[in-house]
């Protein structure tokens, strides 16, 4: 079976819909295809296309690519500037450089500091002393701003060392598995992405032709993370989606990565989560693809996803989600960014 990307939860959404007016939130969940009911179902959960749809059309909306997050918007355009001031930076660590420079100018809430740390690279958000504050959900959208655009730069994902947030650990830790590309640690002393200092030195290889192609894929480009960039837990992932509707435990998966059980168990603990938890994870969300993507019918999708009955599957999908399998059949047909809504 095709792996589907991994789902939002309702929580960041409605982190970038927190300035915004109620019927302005109902129109534009809508138009996303996300039925306005699950925004005020905590453990609810929307598809990566209609996050980005949301996205797109609230930077629309408010003329600000980071929709609500800073104490000033980000005009549209913002982010194209940004780009077309690095790519004549003769390597990558002198592109970070004026990256912090751009937003020092243009934004009154924090920093991006960039270092060579002995064998390491960091960016590093500092907080301006007098400024406003920002969110944990601000701080993640610009370490993965920054990291996106370092890596559209050098035509190469760049693997991180580790990702540090000067914030406790939030009830959906797991989710930033899939937001960033290494290990995310909580309760540390600074806000922070680490990658190999080598990267540094790799030089600037996008050119001004190639930017729109960039901008017309925002934010997915720089927001999610592809299945490329593997953690264990996303090959295990992998394997799971690949052999629903059966639903194989961690013995059958260990030999496959040349692992002992103990060994995955491990390693899995060490990037903060479980087999079950990913095998849950694995079921939720291409249920959630295909309510929102097909019309197939629950029985279908139930089986498919390793249910013997639809009633084992609605109560599995109450309890990851807090609502019904048939509440994510209420949505709308999202907007894409062919309709010419998209940042930038």
């Amino acid at each position: 079976m095709e792996l589907f990307s991994s789902t939002v939860p309702i929580s960041i959404l409605n982190g970038f819909l927190s300035g915004a007016n109620r019927s302005a939130v109902a129109r534009l969940a809508e138009r996303s295809g996300i039925p306005y009911e699950l925004l005020q179902t905590p453990g609810a959960r929307v598809t990566q296309e209609q996050f980005s749809t949301l996205y797109r059309l609230l930077a629309t909306e408010l003329d600000d690519e980071m929709p609500g997050i800073f104490s000033r918007p980000l005009r549209r355009g913002t982010l194209k500037f940004l780009c077309l001031s690095l790519l004549d930076a003769p390597r990558l660590e002198v592109a970070l450089h004026r990256f912090g420079q751009f937003f020092h100018l243009i934004i009154d809430d924090l920093e991006t500091v960039s270092r060579r740390d002995g064998a390491h690279a960091c960016v590093e958000l500092v907080a301006a002393p007098a400024g406003p504050g920002v969110s944990m959900l601000g701080c993640e959208l610009m370490l993965k701003l920054v990291h996106g655009v370092a890596s559209w730069l050098i035509r190469q994902k760049i693997p991180l060392a580790g990702v540090d947030f000067a914030f406790a650990r939030p009830a959906q830790a797991a989710d930033h598995l899939y937001l960033f590309p290494g290990p995310v640690r909580f309760d540390c002393d600074a806000t922070r992405i680490a990658f190999d200092a080598g990267y540094l030195d790799q030089p600037i290889r996008q050119r001004k032709a190639d930017l729109d192609a960039f901008l017309q894929r925002a934010p997915e480009d720089w927001i999610f993370v592809s299945f490329a960039e593997r953690l264990v837990c996303h090959r295990v992932r992998q394997i799971i989606a690949d052999r629903l509707p059966a639903t194989p435990n961690i013995d059958d998966v260990a030999p496959g990565l040349n692992m002992s059980v103990r060994t995955l168990s491990r390693r899995l603990e060490a990037e903060g989560t479980t087999f079950q938890a990913i095998k849950d994870e694995v079921r939720r969300d291409i249920a959630i693809q295909r309510l929102t993507r097909s019309t197939d019918a629950i029985a279908s999708i139930a089986y498919d996803v390793g249910f013997d009955n639809p009633t084992a599957f609605h109560r599995a999908f109450r309890h990851w989600t807090g609502s019904t399998p048939a509440a994510y059949r209420h949505g709308g047909t999202p907007v894409h960014a062919a309709d010419g809504v998209r940042a930038g």
